[in-house]
Parts: C-alpha cells; sequence; structure tokens
C-alpha cells in the first residue's frame, strides 16, 4: 500500500472537519483493538501544532482516532526550542507527511497580546509574560498593516509560525518542493466548527 500524499492528507482531514461541524463524526480508530495494535509504535500521517484552548481539540476537530496525528500544543501556538524539537521529530523519524499549524478564533493569548497594546494595559509577570511577548510581534505587524480586529491579529499570528517553521527548520521546503511534504495555517471558528485556510505550502 502506497503512502498518502500531502495533498491526500489535507483533503481527508478537511473532510474529517466538515463531519465533525455538521455533527457526523466517524470516530475513527478509536476501538480497543486498534488501541492494542499501537502497542508496537505509531506512524503518524501529520502533526498538528495548535493552540492549548481547551475548545481546540484537534482530535475531535478533525475527526481524527488513537494514532492519527502527533499533536504539539501550547498557548498561543508559540514557537520555542521544545516545539521545534517536537515537530522536525514528527517529520524527520515519525514520517508525518502533513505540518498543521491552527489558530483559532477567540484567542486568550491574542486577545492579552492585545491589551498590552492598549496604553492602559500592562503586561503579564511571571511565567506568561513570554507568551505575550511572543503573539505581540504579530499583533504590532498586522496593525502595521492596518490590520486592529483580534480575528486579524489570529490569522497573522497563524501566517507567522508557519514563517517561523520554514525559517528555523530548513529542510522542510526541500521537503515542500520534492512533494514529501505539505505545510497547511489554517483557522478555527468556534461558532460554526469549520477551519478554513490561512497559508498553504505543498497542498492546496
Amino acid at each position: 500500500m502506497s503512502k498518502e500524499t500531502p495533498q491526500q492528507i489535507w483533503e481527508n482531514l478537511i473532510a474529517g472537519n466538515r463531519r465533525y461541524a455538521a455533527d457526523e463524526s466517524n470516530y475513527p480508530n478509536s476501538d480497543i483493538a486498534h488501541r492494542v495494535q499501537l502497542l508496537s509504535g505509531q506512524s503518524p500521517k501529520m502533526v498538528i501544532f495548535g493552540c492549548g484552548d481547551a475548545r481546540v481539540p484537534s482530535e475531535f476537530v478533525f475527526d481524527l482516532g488513537l494514532g492519527d496525528a502527533f499533536i504539539v500544543r501550547n498557548a498561543g501556538h508559540v514557537i520555542d526550542a521544545t516545539v521545534l524539537a517536537s515537530i522536525q521529530f514528527a517529520i524527520d523519524d515519525l514520517g508525518c507527511n502533513l505540518l498543521v499549524v491552527m489558530g483559532h478564533q477567540n484567542c486568550g493569548a491574542v486577545k492579552a497580546a492585545l491589551g498590552f497594546l492598549e496604553k492602559d494595559s500592562t503586561i503579564p509577570t511571571g511565567l506568561q509574560r513570554t507568551i505575550v511577548e511572543k503573539v505581540s510581534m504579530a499583533a504590532v505587524a498586522a496593525r502595521a498593516e492596518g490590520l486592529e480586529r483580534q480575528s486579524d491579529v489570529e490569522r497573522r499570528n497563524i501566517e507567522d509560525t508557519v514563517d517561523q517553521f520554514m525559517e528555523r527548520i530548513p529542510h522542510l521546503l526541500e521537503k515542500i518542493e520534492d512533494g514529501s511534504l505539505g505545510i497547511a495555517g489554517i483557522y478555527y471558528s468556534l461558532d460554526s466548527g469549520l477551519v478554513d485556510p490561512v497559508i498553504l505550502h505543498g497542498v492546496s
């Protein structure tokens, strides 16, 4: 059986999201037999990097099952060394053919970053400061382009995250060019349950 192409994986992912949004999920690969089968190892088709928001569980959003996707999440989907290492592991060692970066509507990290940019707001102290500082870069860039709405900044943050992956893991571009990898930056709407593309490389 031949390996699925990034385009095929992407199309199946979108089909799963459409099922979820229509309340027609199949809940695949979730039975006991499949769980036991995975004892021998994992071979996910895709890696999904998204926000840690409890309202955006990737497996539900795309109607996925056990072993289907390697999931990495943190608040605001901000990149650090551990995220880069996790993504590279999923692609180089596990053979994932699709990298998905998923932002979403009403993101708390983006809201905090926008609040920081207001004159009467202050940046959080403690460990949360790092998240707000990183997301603020997307907010500043969006405002420089005349984009003021939170949804615009959320989308810009997705674009910036994809760009950072391509800059900081250089061989991703080679994989896109030889057809072995696709990258999709997508935006999830909490109200509709649907995702839509923001930036695509190697898939359409």
